[in-house]
């Protein structure tokens, strides 16, 4: 019996170390395609599939300057791939925002109805007494009703009363209510890790053209503008800094929120904001190599039937001339011509806010690789800590302020009757036959 079980362990131990040897085999194997690395290969196609209602700007540079008074001091810079919004937010996108805010202020706060949330509170939460905040919102269900304060159902109506407010002899939202609240790591010199939370009121003023033009008759553009169908298409105004970048925080959530499975963009994390001032004048260029005059905006084409010089862009031709493009304010957002990169009115139409704190000497301060000037001020900082950079010139700007390096500023908490914006959000490099693989030639 010995014997046997002697030669049974050796037959035993001669199986493991056969079994040894396989796991090496396959180890190495593994191991191999650990360091086995892809020959590269140049991407078909000039540019990655957008999300909706954006277009894909390639990594490219830019001569970047601080003044307008000093043409020829600046720096090139260069700008990583990125998608920005191919015309600026209209009316009837803005809305949907309003919307979405006003949906969810109604579903939690005053119709409580537990057809609208996705799942039943829990014990602990009920007797905390905090059942709101574990409740999500079943939005398939709202979407197919909203706006809910507009619905017909008058048990909704009479729940969602205290929401409204009589204006011009009508029902409308009280702005006081609509407040969106969003996260994000707060720059001031001081404490760049901490992420706040910041609550901003999301409708726009709407009386914006009376207040912008004092002595002129606007009551009609008050009035109708934000609200009436035959402006949805036009860019959204009365917007401050502040709201522009609550409605970015929504937009990139709602877009990644809405990706298919299959698309692939899905697992990323990529952020979404207002444009940098760099991102923005890269776009609005058109241009994958440098320069270093300014960029010249075309104010004129030609029509090729007649052979007649025509007006290609939205602005003040001269005093008292505001008509001659086709409009006395602003235009719908895809009217003209776009530009190389595929975007849309980035001169004239509406100047547009930016992410950039605004500084005559900002080149001094900012990478040559992605420059962005950040600075977030509290509402009681003071008037420079509060400015925020606008490019783009608009439909009251005369030619000198379309040009893509032409800079102005706003403070952060202020809107206009001729100030927009458009987003942006974080793409990637494509990779281009210059990196690809070759065969060593000697």
């Amino acid at each position: 019996m010995r014997v046997l079980n002697r030669f049974s362990w050796i037959a035993k131990g001669a199986t493991f170390g056969g079994l040894i040897t396989v796991i090496l085999f396959m180890a190495a194997c593994k191991s191999n395609k650990l360091y086995d690395s892809p020959r590269v290969s140049s991407f078909r196609g000039n540019r990655l599939p957008a999300p909706p209602g954006m277009v894909y700007i390639p990594s490219g540079t830019i001569f970047y300057k601080s003044s307008q008074d000093s043409s020829n001091v600046g720096k090139n810079v260069s700008l990583s791939a990125f998608f920005i919004d191919e015309t600026e937010v209209t009316n009837k996108q803005y809305r949907e925002f309003v919307n979405w805010v006003a949906d969810s202020v109604a579903v939690v706060d005053y119709i409580k109805d537990d057809q609208y949330f996705l799942e039943q509170p829990n014990n602990d939460a009920n007797e905390a007494g905090n059942i709101d905040a574990e409740r999500l919102i079943d939005w398939k269900k709202i979407k197919k009703e909203s706006p809910l304060w507009q619905s017909k159902n008058a048990e909704i109506q009479e729940k969602i009363r205290p929401m409204l407010t009589m204006k011009a002899g009508k029902r409308v939202l009280n702005s006081e209510l609509l407040k969106y609240r969003f996260s994000y790591l707060k720059m001031d010199g001081r404490r760049n890790d901490e992420y706040v939370t910041d609550t901003v009121g999301v409708m726009p003023i709407e009386d914006i053209w009376s207040k912008d033009f004092p002595n002129a008759q606007m009551n009609a553009m008050d009035a109708n503008y934000f609200s009436h169908k035959s402006f949805d298409h036009n860019p959204v105004v009365g917007v401050s800094w502040k709201q522009a970048r609550a409605y970015a925080d929504w937009r990139g959530k709602e877009i990644m929120a809405s990706l298919q499975k299959n698309s692939y963009l899905k697992g990323y994390q990529l952020t979404f904001s207002l444009p940098t001032e760099a991102q923005w004048q890269y776009a609005a260029e058109g241009k994958l190599d440098p320069i270093d005059t300014i960029q010249r905006t075309r104010l004129t084409i030609s029509d090729r039937k007649s052979d007649k010089k025509r007006l290609a862009v939205n602005f003040k031709q001269e005093e008292g001339t505001y008509s001659r493009d086709g409009s006395t304010f602003t235009v719908p957002v895809k009217a003209y011509t776009p530009n190389a990169f595929g975007v849309y009115n980035m001169a004239g139409n509406v100047s547009e806010w930016t992410l950039d704190a605004f500084s005559p000497s900002a080149i001094e301060f900012v990478n040559d690789l992605n420059p962005v000037l950040l600075y977030d001020a509290d509402d009681n900082a003071s008037y420079a800590l509060k400015r925020k950079v606008v490019r783009g010139g608009s439909w009251k700007d005369n030619g000198s302020m379309l040009n893509s390096d032409a800079r102005s500023y706003e403070q952060q908490q202020d809107a206009h009757s001729y100030i927009g914006f458009r987003c942006v959000m974080s793409a990637f490099e494509m990779t281009t036959p210059q990196v690809k693989t070759r065969k060593y030639k000697n």
